[in-house]
């Protein structure tokens, strides 16, 4: 077996050069939009901007007939002149509207009637926090969530106008240059407040509360995908999760390579031999609930540079490898999120980290190597490294006793194939729990697609050599990959989300997007309401 030994560890980390940090860097400390409820009518709001809405076809929102009104037809006739471009998301910011305490007006476009549903009522929030963040305004007023959405609570509306207004004002500030020792200050707005015209209460409040700590979790989720791979290594990926868990009060532990090799993860240390930076086994643990209840267990894939390995990934756009610790960075967002909202549930982050590089000490094609569960896997692949790293995580994650595991990590490529950069693969060894999350998805608009998993496909992963292999060939590739780790999770429920096409964008919009930390979210805040009603 191709294990690694205490003494070979000692002797590579001995020679290891000292982690170079070549530029200066913020992540932890960010300033982000601060969302408010209101009970206010839309004339009556005093602040810099105030958000109204209208369909294409000219009707007005409540609050838009009532500027209509005051201002003796303005809106109707700038929309009846044509001055609103008709797509939906368009905007137009007018100024001096009589009757109106705010400074401007911006006159939303919602798109047709007919075809408004959630995803709508999302892009055109999207549009609104894109405005927003381009713009000087510091105070802004928003009264969209009066728009009637089919099936959706005002809570689900004030929920989604919270987390995607916040998300909007994200900025990526590290590297960024200093005047006077300070980060520049961008302009965007700071403070946004939700108007209704209903009496504020705890749930809507939460609604509102909720959404702000899921785009916090977010942001944190993309400022880790966007460090650049020689500032954001395993170390430094520890060094977080310490530095998170003071902040927010959870616990967190964190295994070198020989304690990892004690365990016998030696899979999980096959992927990181090569780099100079050693692999990294963190543990969080946040503890909410009054009773010591099973926990749910989160596992993210943590490889924070992807060169293949041995088996070398080709050039072009291989920059975009430091994205392949994105469903760590989920993880990290998803523990922001509850330790935030201090919601009443256990839960256990488990993040494996590892860089994959070549080298004389690299794990070879053709190398066999035992998990800590035992199996024995042959590596035909050494890109295939996400799994390896996986297995042993799932392993570790069954000491807790868990209610359900969870893992995250962009897998295959095969997904992006599959599924392009719209949905998240989802994978399960439970009905009950891939119905969950899926429902979750379509709550939060961060949407999954149950995939199949059945056991015809484990055929494909037989090995000569070995329990099995790391690669079942070009066939059905994100399947096979969740067949892997499923033989790791034989005893407890389990999913698996491949988020190797949803985690980043690519090309002018390049960077980490946050997902699918708004549907992981989601899923905790609800198992925190059941658990708060038994």
């Amino acid at each position: 077996m191709a294990n690694d030994t205490e003494a070979s560890s000692r002797a590579r980390e001995s020679s290891s050069a000292p982690s170079a940090k070549p530029i200066d860097y913020l992540v932890l400390e960010r300033v982000s939009p601060q969302i408010s409820l209101k009970r206010s009518a839309a004339l009556d709001a005093l602040t810099d901007v105030l958000v109204v809405g209208a369909f294409a076809d000219g009707s007005l929102l409540p609050s838009a007939q009532a500027l209509d009104s005051s201002s003796k037809g303005k809106l109707s006739a700038l929309i009846k002149r044509g001055d609103l471009d008709p797509k939906a998301g368009s905007s137009i910011m007018l100024f001096d509207v009589k009757g109106a305490q705010a400074q401007r007006v911006l006159l939303v476009n919602l798109g047709a009637r007919d075809k408004f549903n959630d995803i709508a009522f999302a892009n055109v929030l999207n549009a609104v926090a894109t405005t927003l963040a381009s713009g000087s305004s510091v105070n802004v007023a928003v009264t969209l969530a009066e728009i009637d959405v089919a099936g959706r609570s005002l809570a689900w509306r004030l929920q989604q106008a919270s987390r995607i207004l916040a998300d909007g004002g994200y900025r990526f500030d590290a590297p960024k240059e200093k005047q006077n020792g300070k980060h520049k200050s961008e302009r965007r707005a700071r403070n946004i407040a939700l108007l209704i015209d209903e009496e504020v209460t705890k749930d809507l409040e939460f609604a509102v509360r909720s959404g702000q700590a899921i785009a916090e979790g977010m942001a944190l989720t993309k400022d880790l995908g966007n460090l650049p791979g020689n500032v954001c290594h395993p170390g430094y990926l520890a060094d977080s999760a310490r530095e998170l868990g003071k902040e927010l009060g959870f616990g967190v532990e964190v295994l070198e390579r020989a304690d990892m090799a004690k365990l016998g993860m030696y899979s999980a240390l096959s992927v990181g031999r090569a780099s100079d930076e050693p692999c990294r086994f963190i543990v969080m643990h946040y503890r909410g609930a009054e009773h010591e209840g099973k926990p749910i267990v989160l596992v993210g894939k943590g490889v924070t540079f992807d060169t293949g390995g041995i088996s070398l990934k080709p050039g072009e756009d291989l920059d975009m490898m430091k994205y392949d610790m994105c469903g760590a960075a989920s993880v990290f967002g998803a523990m922001k999120t509850v330790a935030r909202l201090e919601l009443p549930i256990n839960l256990v982050g488990i993040v494996a980290a590892a860089e994959n590089m070549p080298g004389g000490n690299a794990t070879r094609p053709g190398d066999v190597v035992k998990s800590m569960s035992g199996l024995t896997i042959e590596i035909l692949n050494t890109d295939a490294e996400g799994r390896l790293l996986l297995c042993d995580a799932l392993t570790y994650a069954e000491r807790f006793n868990p209610d359900c595991v969870i893992d995250i990590a962009t897998l295959t490529g095969a997904c992006v194939i599959a599924l392009g950069t719209q949905t998240s693969g989802l994978f399960a060894n439970d009905d009950a729990l891939a119905d969950e999350l899926l429902q979750c998805g379509t709550e939060t608009c961060d949407r999954a697609w149950r995939m199949p998993m059945f056991d015809e496909y484990q055929d494909q992963l037989k090995s000569n050599f070995a329990d099995m292999s790391n690669l079942g060939g070009r066939p059905a590739g994100s399947v096979t990959a969740a067949c892997f780790l499923s033989r790791f999770a034989q005893n407890y429920r389990w999913a698996h989300l491949d988020i190797a096409g949803t985690a980043s964008l690519g090309g002018d919009a390049k960077g980490a997007t946050g997902r699918p930390v708004p549907l992981l979210s989601e899923f905790l805040i609800k198992r925190a309401e059941r658990a708060s009603a038994e």
